[in-house]
């Protein structure tokens, strides 16, 4: 496998990582307020916290990713 290949690919996943975002707003939103209101003031993000946004997120993702033919 050529080393090119490899970064083509990543390049084209990064280019349509708008279009996801965009088609992912509602969860993408859901995710950051969680982020947000758990690191109120001095605290740290922990794991776990946010799992279940950070899952629809990602379901989201993949979902829009699969619709887009890769």
């Amino acid at each position: 496998m050529s080393g090119a290949n490899v970064w083509t690919r990543s390049r084209d996943r990064m280019r349509r990582f708008p279009d996801l975002l965009a088609q992912c707003s509602i969860e993408a939103v859901a995710y950051g307020k969680c982020v947000s209101a758990t690191t109120t003031g001095r605290q740290e993000l922990r794991k776990d916290l946010c799992v279940r946004e950070f899952q629809a997120l990602k379901t989201c993702f993949t979902t829009a990713a699969k619709k887009g033919g890769k």
